[in-house]
Parts: structure tokens; sequence; C-alpha cells
């Protein structure tokens, strides 16, 4: 047991039951191998039959409906791309490094780039002292009612759902990941480099093959849907009411993966879409555990199960959110602190 499970205790301490979850990261040549055939194989046939579609001339939304399960399915493909990353889906570090770049070209994401930004982000979740690199940009209320009018204007903008689910999943894989990450080093650069590349040789492909009309009226809505899914599985998984944020001093990476980590608890159709990174708390636990052992580790450690889950329905709730209040311990929203300024001045 730890010391305590309570999020605004000491440091915790690991015991038995973390050192039983190492057993989990462990790869299986055989489950990865076999989903690597039932994803890769439908994303393929839905890639023939959207071509076919348009190419026949049949409604647009035809192509439109198979890029909605494209999309889901490109969501789990960066799902095998993120398992790469932390070198957890193969035993072989090469074998790794080939998939991920792989589909890291399918996801538009350059794999060491995003590699090392991810790694950061390990390394500095839920810390308020080192913000600002591979997570969603979240101010302190004191921090919001310190800055400058511009400033708050461009967060309430960032933070609105219509932009951060609209328009900012496009820029993010279509433009900022044409760009390496600040601070990543000649190894990283080079991996956005031979990204952008391979992409620009397939968009040449398809438009000496399938044309680029062809390729863009697919690709276009199969990349947009999945980069708004795949963003949006991001922010539930740490903006959240109770989440764990505390300065550097008193920040515990254990509280964090607990705490800070949400369960995200899917019907089993969304959970095979999205590779079970609903159970990111266990994946902040033991990042090494590959997708396919999550559930499993989850179903056989009883401290797990006393993580309350968020739902589909109550993951809605953390679209209000927007600032963390240091007093409260919690996020709450732009109404939220409006109402504690008009109690404050009376």
């Amino acid at each position: 047991m730890f010391v305590d499970a309570g999020p605004a205790n000491p440091k915790m301490l690991k015991t038995a039951w973390y050192q039983t979850t190492a057993r989990y990261g462990h790869s299986n040549l055989r489950k990865s191998l076999w989903q690597l055939l039932d994803t890769l194989v439908p994303y393929g046939v839905l890639w023939a039959l959207m071509i076919h579609t348009v190419q026949q001339g049949y409604p647009y939304w035809t192509t439109l409906a198979l890029a909605l399960v494209a999309g889901g399915i490109l969501v789990r493909i960066f799902i095998l791309f993120h398992d790469c990353c932390h070198g957890s889906f193969f035993a072989s570090r090469r074998a790794n490094t080939i998939l991920g770049y792989v589909s890291g070209i399918l996801t538009f994401t350059p794999f060491e780039d995003w590699r090392f930004a991810h790694n950061l982000h390990h390394a500095t979740a839920g810390d308020l002292d080192r913000r600002g690199v591979g997570d969603i940009w979240t101010m302190t209320t004191e921090e919001y009612l310190k800055a400058s009018l511009r400033k708050r204007l461009a967060y309430r903008i960032y933070r609105n759902p219509f932009v951060l689910f609209g328009p900012g999943p496009a820029l993010l894989f279509l433009f900022f990941q044409r760009f390496s990450t600040k601070g990543a080093g000649k190894r990283e650069r080079k991996s956005v480099f031979l990204t952008n590349v391979a992409l620009l040789a397939i968009v040449g492909m398809a438009s000496l093959t399938i044309g680029f009309q062809t390729y863009l009226l697919i690709q276009l809505p199969i990349i947009l849907i999945g980069a708004s899914l795949g963003l949006w599985l991001f922010y539930i998984q740490h903006q959240f009411e109770s989440a764990y944020w505390v300065h550097h001093e008193s920040w515990d990476p254990m509280k964090v993966a607990l705490w800070g980590s949400s369960y995200f608890k899917l019907p089993q159709i969304l959970q095979w879409f999205t590779g079970n990174i609903g159970l990111h708390h266990i994946h902040h636990v033991r990042p090494n555990i590959p997708n396919y052992n999550l559930q499993r580790c989850h179903d056989d450690t009883p401290t797990f199960h006393a993580i309350k889950p968020v739902t589909v329905r109550t993951s809605f709730q953390s679209l209000r959110l927007a600032l963390y209040d240091e007093k409260q311990q919690k996020l709450i929203s732009f109404r939220s602190l409006a109402a504690l300024q008009r109690g404050n001045s009376f």
C-alpha cells in the first residue's frame, strides 16, 4: 500500500502492488503482430473503398462515412506509434523505431521529435513550474488575473472547445508538426525532415496515380477526424476537475499517474479504436506496458479499482474547465472564477 492514496498528502511510496505491475511491461510478439494486422489491413481496405467511391462518383457523404471509421482506426494507429515511442510495442528497439517512423508518417507525426516531446510530458505532467511542452495550455487563476488583456483573450480563444477541437487539431497535425519541438536535438530534427519528405513523396505518388484531388478528398477528412478524436482523448487524460497539479518541490510522479491522469472508461468498441489508452493512469504508472496489457493490469491490480472513472457522458463536463485554482486544488471554469471574484468583492 501507499502511505496514503489521497492527492493532497506527502510523497507516495512504491510497494508490493507496484512491483507486481512490472510483469505486464513486456511485449508479446504474437499480440503485436496481430494488432498490426487488425489495424493496418482494415485501414488499407477503407482507403481502397474510398478511392472507389470518389472515382466512381458516389455521393461524397459515402466517402465521409468511411472516413469516420478510418479516422477512428487512425487513432488506433497512433496508439501503436505511441507504444513504439515508449519502446513497448516490440522487444526490439529497431523494430519499434521502424514501425514508429512508418506509423508516424501515416499519422503525420515525426517519430523522434514526438517521442522527445512526449517524454518531457511524462517528466513534467502535473508540475506547475514545468508546463509548456507536450501538454494543453493551462493557466492558474492567479496567472490569468495578472495577465494582459491580450493574453487573456488569446487564452480564452485557445480554450474554446470549438477552437481546441476544431481548427486546433488541424493546425497541430498539418502545420505545427512539420517543425521540430523547441530544444530538440539533431536526431529529432532529422525525423521531422524525413517525415516531411515522406509525406511529400506520398502526395506526389498519389497525384500521379489516383490524382491529387482524390487524395485530398480522402486524406483530409481522415486526418481531421483522427486528429480531433486524438486531441479529445489527450484532453480528457489530464483535464478533469480534481486533476493533480502542484509546484515542483512537491511534485510526485506516482501521484501524477494516479491522480493527475484519468481512467477514461469507454465502451468496448471505443476501447478497441483507442487502443486502451483510456487506462491512462496505468500508462503513467508504467509507461512501458504495451497497450494490449493495460486492461489485464487493471483487472489484476485492486489498487487501480479505487480510481473513479471518467465516462463518455461525464467527460463532457471537462469542456467548461479552463483554469487551475491553487487554493481549491482543482480546475475551474471562467464562470466559476467570475463568481469567486464577485464573492470576494463583498
